[in-house]
């Protein structure tokens, strides 16, 4: 949460027309769908219902779809499971990315986007870091998992010029 996740995507859009697929959107329609309430519990516990009910890879399955047909070079954001890892790596030209930073910095930048799940205070954003760090089950979150499993990893407690070097720099491998 408030890693930069975000910024990179803005980045490979704006940089390469990236197309880009989100997690939290897919699960967003869900939620209003359900009439639950738009807050970081409801996106866990959708999130697992989903994925319990039709498998660790669900949702990014058809996110995965949606960006097959584009055509474009594209980003499917928010990667939580390692259930999603496994089934992605199947994929053609699949890479995963992890970004992290300071918690006490990310928790900054969670306040000032002031989105609807992010209204929380720094301890319970902690928690829910920590609910959503490491599961045994492969459909629920794993956040340590998928960062361990990732093919880069960017470093974003600095300026967004170097994380935007960073960003070129594994484009720059990947299309070599």
């Amino acid at each position: 949460m408030g890693a930069g996740k975000g910024t990179i995507v803005d980045y490979l859009q704006s940089h390469y027309g990236f197309a880009h697929y989100s997690v939290r959107g897919f699960l967003t329609e869900v939620i209003n769908e359900r009439g639950l309430p738009l807050d970081r519990d409801s996106m866990v516990a959708v999130a697992n219902e989903l994925r319990g009910a039709y498998g660790a890879s669900y949702i990014v399955e058809q996110l995965y779809i949606q960006a097959a047909t584009s055509g474009k070079d594209a980003v499917i954001e928010s990667i939580r499971t390692i259930g999603e890892v496994y089934a992605l790596r199947d994929k053609a030209d699949f890479y995963l990315f992890a970004v992290d930073a300071d918690p006490k910095m990310r928790y900054k930048r969670v306040v000032l986007r002031n989105s609807e799940t992010d209204k929380v205070s720094y301890e319970t954003f902690l928690a829910n870091e920590a609910r959503e760090m490491s599961s045994t089950d492969p459909s629920k979150q794993n956040l340590a998992a998928c960062k361990q499993a990732a093919d880069y990893l960017f470093d974003n407690n600095g300026s967004f010029e170097n994380l935007f070097n960073q960003i070129e720099k594994v484009i720059h491998d990947i299309r070599k």
